[in-house]
């Protein structure tokens, strides 16, 4: 934050009993969180993102008629350190937004019902345009024409030429640039059919990413390169030391700053499982290349990254992970929790140190 206080901004799905936007200090010593004051603005805040000087907080709302609004953040000096709504919020053009993210003075929103990718502009002052610029329209049927797309997450490379979107229905990752302020597909990467992709995580080197699949257990591993905006899977493994019960719907990812570990969450589990990265790219490369390929986008091998361990989310179904600092913070959707965890920084195991309550949580941002 610009004044030197650390907040966490956890969102929640109203329509479930949440009570919208929580904003909660943070005590950089044990990663403690502790909740200040609750916002309402638009229905089903589900996903949160912070403007890079943390002036301003962004929402979706993840609903039918989708929506994102814009909100100023007071300094840590105020009293009741409540956001404030800086204008209406504003029509997407699209269904289900479940995610979003800044990108060259926009904000991009995946819209998961309608399978496209949105810009809004953003003004000088961090508020929002009043219309949307331009709706990505959803891509063409993937390796399993029956199923329709599902835009699922949308983010910018570490680079800030290219943002990617993650398509859960047709197992597909775009790589999106910006043409008059409209989204425009660069490049369309074709995943294991099955697999459904659903969040992704680039390591801090800027030439690998890690993408989490959410039909199937798996972590693919994908090379990146930011000069020609392409993607190429390396691997694919699981998430999970066995089979999983059931249904197992892994939700989220997360990569340690200094890239040693890669933490993954799993709702049906009610897990977090924890990967040493090994290799560099370029004996990943070398490696998966050597263990041959599975047909449809996937390949063998571990890429360099080892399973671990696995321990207790905390909760149950845990949405999503955000790492800061040392710690890892799980919202947990259906106990209605955030838990935090301290991460020791030789083996990247999350040992669970508090937790608050937060009804149907969504996500945690941490500024």
């Amino acid at each position: 934050m610009t004044d030197g206080g650390r907040r966490a901004f956890i969102g929640s799905f109203t329509t479930a009993g949440g009570p919208g936007i929580v904003t909660a200090a943070l005590t950089p010593d044990d990663g403690a969180l502790t909740v200040l004051s609750t916002v309402n603005g638009p229905p089903d805040p589900s996903c949160l993102a912070l403007s890079p000087d943390g002036r301003t907080l962004y929402t979706v709302s993840e609903t039918d008629g989708g929506a994102v609004a814009a909100f100023r953040v007071p300094g840590a000096g105020n009293a009741g350190h409540m956001p404030e709504q800086t204008g209406p919020a504003v029509p997407v053009h699209g269904d289900g937004p479940t995610h979003l993210c800044l990108f060259a003075g926009h904000v991009l929103t995946a819209n998961y019902g309608s399978g496209s990718v949105t810009a809004v502009p953003v003004r000088a002052d961090g508020s929002l345009a009043r219309s949307a610029s331009g709706v990505f329209p959803p891509t063409a049927p993937g390796p399993r024409p029956h199923r329709r797309p599902h835009a699922h997450q949308v983010q910018p490379d570490p680079s800030g030429r290219w943002a990617v979107g993650v398509d859960l229905g047709t197992d597909s990752v775009g790589v999106y640039t910006l043409a008059d302020g409209a989204p425009a597909r660069h490049r369309e990467v074709a995943l294991r059919p099955g697999s459904g992709p659903r969040h992704l995580a680039f390591h801090p080197d800027g030439t690998r990413a890690y993408l989490l699949n959410e039909r199937s257990p798996t972590l693919t591993v994908c090379r990146w390169d930011a000069a020609e905006g392409t993607l190429r899977p390396l691997a694919e493994i699981p998430v999970l030391p066995g089979a999983p019960s059931g249904d197992a719907y892994p939700s989220g990812v997360a990569v340690s700053p200094d890239g040693r570990f890669v933490w993954t969450a799993t709702r049906g589990e009610d897990v977090l499982s924890v990967f040493a990265v090994e290799q560099g790219p370029d004996h990943a490369d070398h490696s998966a290349a050597s263990e041959g390929t599975a047909g449809g986008g996937g390949v063998a091998g571990t890429a360099g990254l080892r399973l671990t361990a696995t321990v207790p989310c905390g909760g149950h179904w845990p949405r999503a992970l955000t790492e800061s600092h040392g710690f890892l913070y799980v919202a947990n959707e259906r106990s209605g929790d955030v838990t935090w965890f301290a991460v020791d920084p030789d083996t990247g195991m999350p040992r669970r140190r508090g937790s608050i309550p937060v009804t149907a949580a969504s996500c945690v941002v941490v500024g």
